[in-house]
């Protein structure tokens, strides 16, 4: 997969390296401020009982 992605990146090694860590970054972006607070108040961990 990732082989596919880097064949498929326009221009020479050292811009395909910027534009992989742009691409990198995005994803990481969408999963910290659109994904993960999502699916937090879904998930079970906050319904802790102690007794």
């Amino acid at each position: 997969m990732y082989a596919w992605i880097w064949r498929q990146l326009p221009g020479p090694t050292a811009v395909r390296v910027v534009e992989a860590l742009l691409l990198v970054a995005a994803v990481v972006a969408l999963l910290l401020f659109v994904v993960f607070p999502w699916v937090d108040p879904r998930l079970p961990f906050n319904d802790v009982t102690t007794g």
